[in-house]
């Protein structure tokens, strides 16, 4: 994500394409020929995290220096006119008027998307049904609906992806705590619930605020401050209401064929809510200890690590010349106890306590559906693409422990539920 770059999660150069990730978590929603982070799409993201060409930024420097030109040009000739008198400047050869060039606009790259995909084996930690043979189905199928922002200013970039889940029976909805089953133990057939995810990230180059070309070496672009936040909510009987907020740097790399690299080092720090912590649910129970009075829980800061990258497959015959591959992977530190309930916690396998958490996106390939139709004018107007997502740890759950959630409490057996594996495909249209 950078000012002068040939999409978070993911956007990229030339023709703006941006498909989170990330961040798509949120789902990756990953962008395309804009350099910006997804992940999408989020931590469920990707994502889909973005640069512009470095024409962009050539034609902005450009087009200032043309105007303090101008400016200075002007200045020394009315003072020599000042100098000479009225009469010897009514005497000069009368001209027309030059247009001074209109300023560039704040925002010089505005790009506004939205993506419909389908994910056949997505999980939520903890929703799950046991078959008649005895084996475990964690799987939910997921339909996504996505917008997705993205522009550039002066000093940096800003992204911002908000997304629709609605998952099918096995994720079901309030008042279910499980498939098939209600908070009280009466059975009942909920449907699917629906999860609302935002994601935005912003950075500030380097080069840009300090006005110089020292944070570019060799294959190194920029330097950029980053921060930036996600949110969510769903109407399941947990009822989370994530903030987390992420802060700071992005080192951008340039790749072959107008790609990159980017890799933002970040702290991170969650709030969340957790209605099976709620005190009164089981009992009376102790705020603090076996218990949250309103259920929210504050998990200690901790450490991140978001990257993202994106390539034209340029060594391709200029008449197969529609593809692109792109990617996203982020590494979230343990935050302490998922319930924030340490004394509650077990050993081993009965743990509680968060593990690193890594949610990706290692490879999405595109196709430029418009530009492969209709042809260059219509470049990313239309993409089609399919990715893989891996995600271990969902949320920091440890998917070897985590009791009644992650793995059977009686026997250990995972349930399938808190890593996530799954090829994916989707639809994206600028407009």
């Amino acid at each position: 994500m950078r000012v002068g770059r040939a999409a978070f999660t993911a956007v990229y150069v030339n023709e703006i394409a941006i498909s989170a990730g990330l961040l798509d978590e949120i789902d990756s929603k990953p962008c395309r020929k804009l350099r910006l982070l997804r992940f999408c799409e989020g931590r469920k993201c990707r994502t889909d995290r973005g640069s512009i060409n470095r024409s962009f930024k050539i034609l902005g420097v450009q087009r200032m220096s043309i105007l303090k030109t101008m400016i200075a040009a002007a200045s020394v000739s009315l003072a020599a006119f000042g100098s000479a008198g009225l009469a010897s400047a009514a005497d000069l050869p009368a001209k027309a008027a030059k247009k001074a060039p209109a300023d560039l606009p704040f925002f010089f790259v505005i790009d506004n998307r939205v993506t419909y995909s389908w994910m056949p084996k997505g999980t939520d930690p903890g929703m799950f049904t046991v078959n008649p043979n005895g084996s475990i189905n964690g799987k939910t199928t997921k339909s996504v609906y996505s917008f997705t922002h993205f522009d550039a200013w002066a000093y940096g970039t800003n992204f911002f992806t908000i997304s629709m889940f609605k998952s099918d029976h096995n994720d079901p909805a309030s008042p279910c705590a499980a498939p098939g089953v209600t908070i009280t133990g009466g059975a009942a057939d909920c449907a699917g619930a629906t999860e609302i995810y935002g994601l935005f990230r912003s950075t500030f180059g380097w080069n840009e605020i300090f006005n110089t070309k020292a944070f570019g070496v060799g294959p190194l672009h920029n330097i950029s401050f980053e921060v930036g936040a996600d949110a969510n909510t769903e109407n399941n009987f947990l009822a989370p209401a994530k903030r987390d907020f992420v802060a700071g740097l992005q080192f951008a790399f340039d790749l072959p064929y107008k790609g990159y690299f980017n890799v933002a080092p970040l702290a991170y720090k969650e709030i969340n809510h957790n209605a099976f912590t709620q005190c009164g649910l089981f009992g009376a129970g102790v705020p603090g200890v076996t218990c949250h009075a309103d259920g929210n829980v504050d998990y200690k800061t901790t450490w991140a690590v978001e990257t993202n990258y994106y390539m034209d497959l340029g060594f391709l015959p200029e008449s197969m010349q529609y593809f692109s591959i792109s990617g996203r992977a982020g590494w979230y530190g343990p935050k302490g106890d998922s319930n924030g309930l340490p004394a509650l916690s077990g050993v081993g396998r009965m743990s509680t306590a968060t593990k690193v958490e890594f949610n990706s996106e290692p490879i999405r390939l595109t196709l430029d559906a418009s530009k492969a139709l209709a042809g260059a004018k219509y470049s990313h107007l239309v993409d089609v693409w399919v990715a893989y997502r891996y995600w271990q740890n969902k949320f920091g759950l440890d998917h070897n422990a985590m009791p009644g959630v992650c793995t059977v409490a009686a026997t250990g057996q995972s349930t399938n539920s808190c890593t996530e594996s799954t090829v994916y495909s989707g639809i994206t249209v600028k407009f």
